[in-house]
């Protein structure tokens, strides 16, 4: 089975841990527009890792987002974790037409998956003649465990969702990224860190001309600072999560808890640096964008900045883009640095 191919007007769905986000956007011009969005919450537990694991709850919030969102279409595109996806780089004959290309898949595919292939699906992209060898092609293969593939569109499809293109969480962040860059006023060439602070998670990515060329998980993220809130001031895991959002903490709040938390956040940040450096890093870094929901946590990016000595800066792929006027600009706003791959996703209809 081949990955659905894209069709216009997709709406982007990222499932996190956290939450689940939609994003649908528009094409004016040579830019984009913010048709409608929404961000509902999930309950701990019912996504660990990227991997869904209470499909009942999943529906449920995925069914308020799309309550909230009033979309125009109802064809979604959704992505597996980059973790969860096999990727490799083939170099077969110039004169190969599709259908030979995915008949060579077939017959050697012990080669590149580690998987019987009726239980992968698997797609490829054509990248053009190999250098000097105008006789030979690159082509990009991707695959993916189908019963990754089958737990999210029965998800997305339970909710009243079509889904028409399944991608990668890389991709889609690759994708996004000259939204990003445009704000910094740097070089497509240079190397830049992408750090994405989830829930669970702290990745840490470097991108250069438009490609990620190393990643690095880190477990740390925003559920540790709201368990540290819950236990300090005697809160369920809720009360502090909405509280870490919306203030009114007590005094001790910033000096006791939050410094601390993005102490250790930054030591994780750093200790990435250095193993980039160390594993692959023949090009400076500079620039740290930060994306993801504890990204805009007050002080956090000026003391990143004091620290590593690097320019940080919070993300917002929807700086240059037009906004719909039923859209809430200000939710949009505090949203923003967690959508890139909710982003990243629906961009995909109108490349």
């Amino acid at each position: 089975m081949r990955l659905k191919r894209s069709a216009k007007g997709l709406v982007g769905v990222d499932i996190t841990s956290a939450t689940v986000k939609l994003l649908e956007l528009g094409r004016r011009g040579d830019g984009f527009r913010i048709d409608s969005y929404a961000v509902r919450p999930l309950t701990e537990g019912a996504v660990i890792e990227r991997r869904i694991r209470d499909r009942a709850e999943v529906v449920d919030a995925l069914g308020r987002a799309l309550e909230h969102a009033s979309l125009k279409s109802r064809q979604a595109v959704v992505a597996v974790p980059s973790s969860a996806a096999i990727t490799r780089t083939l170099t077969l004959p110039a004169s190969l037409s599709d259908d030979d290309i995915e008949a060579r898949i077939q017959m050697e595919s012990e080669k590149y998956v580690p998987f019987p292939l009726n239980e992968v699906a698997f797609d490829f992209q054509r990248l053009g003649t190999r250098g000097r060898y105008d006789d030979q092609q690159e082509v990009l293969l991707v695959a993916c465990r189908m019963q990754d593939i089958e737990t999210l569109t029965a998800t997305l499809e339970e909710a009243g969702l079509e889904v028409v293109a399944v991608d990668v969480e890389g991709f889609a962040l690759e994708r996004v990224w000259r939204e990003l860059v445009t704000q910094i006023n740097v070089p497509d060439d240079n190397a830049t860190a992408l750090v994405d602070i989830g829930a669970n998670l702290c990745a840490f990515h470097v991108l250069k001309a438009g490609r990620i060329v190393y990643s690095r998980d880190n477990l740390y993220g925003g559920r540790q600072l709201t368990d540290a809130i819950s236990k300090r001031f005697g809160m369920s895991f809720e009360e502090a999560g909405r509280a870490k959002k919306r203030g009114g903490l007590p005094d001790a709040y910033e000096q006791r808890v939050l410094t601390p938390f993005l102490d250790t956040l930054i030591q994780h940040i750093g200790r990435s640096l250095q193993l980039y450096y160390t594993a692959a890093g023949q090009d400076e870094i500079r620039h740290i964008i930060l994306a993801g929901g504890s990204s805009a946590l007050p002080g956090f990016a000026e003391r990143l900045r004091a620290q590593s000595g690097l320019e940080s800066i919070l993300a917002n792929p929807f700086a240059s883009m037009r906004v719909h006027s039923r859209v809430d600009r200000g939710a949009l706003a505090a949203d923003a640095p967690a959508m890139l791959t909710a982003c990243g996703l629906a961009m995909r209809s109108h490349r």
